[in-house]
């Protein structure tokens, strides 16, 4: 079974999700011709490996996750949007849904006011039909995920994932009050960037607010 879903999704990374992202990410490009402070944005399949091991999860109960995994896993196409500071978030964010079509959207933080990590806005949006190939309407994903997140957003989680998910080993206690602190460290530096923003650039945009402190 996993056999015949890990050959059925490599050629369809290969024949039809790697064009669609490279559709999509044109489409979000033209979308947000002349917004400013963009630093990317770029789209991406994702691969066959990282499919499956999402397609093979378990839920608590040791049940598999996904009944029919090529329908209902979202994100087999996925982008992001990076900007410079947390109000072109809010910006770009309305700029997008003002666009597509959103089926869910969620602003990912720490559940505590005390604690520092991932942050970042998520969206389920509607594969644009800009993007389907012809002819393939029935085999295109209907939805792709989108990240919207600033600069320092991006570059902690990246680093926090390399060198904590992908870790050959457990971090050392150590080791995780470190990328703790760097959490905190990025989660400081756009809340000044952010100020300094509203004083210097967004000084004579009514629309501008500052962030929200936690």
């Amino acid at each position: 079974m996993s056999d015949d879903l890990a050959g059925e999704y490599a050629s369809r990374h290969s024949t039809l999700l790697c064009q669609m992202a490279s559709s999509l990410e044109d489409h979000l490009t033209d979308l947000l011709m002349g917004a400013q402070r963009i630093d990317r944005v770029s789209a991406r399949a994702k691969s066959p490996d990282r499919f499956m091991a999402k397609a093979l999860k378990k839920d608590d109960a040791g049940r598999p996750k996904y009944d029919d995994p090529i329908h209902q896993i979202q994100d087999q196409i996925g982008a992001r949007i990076i900007v410079f500071y947390l109000q072109d978030v809010d910006k770009i964010r309305d700029v997008i849904t003002s666009y597509m079509t959103a089926i869910e959207i969620q602003k990912k933080e720490p559940l505590g006011d005390s604690e520092f990590g991932y942050f970042g806005e998520h969206f389920i949006l509607k594969i644009p039909d800009e993007i389907i190939p012809d002819g393939r309407e029935d085999e295109s994903p209907e939805f792709f995920e989108l990240q919207i997140k600033t600069l320092f957003q991006h570059a902690w989680s990246e680093a926090d994932h390399d060198l904590g998910y992908k870790s050959v080993r457990n971090l050392s206690p150590l080791e995780k009050r470190q990328v703790a602190f760097s959490a905190a460290q990025s989660w400081g530096a756009d809340q000044v960037f952010a100020q300094l923003a509203n004083a210097l650039v967004f000084a004579n945009d009514q629309d501008s607010t500052m962030p929200e402190n936690k």
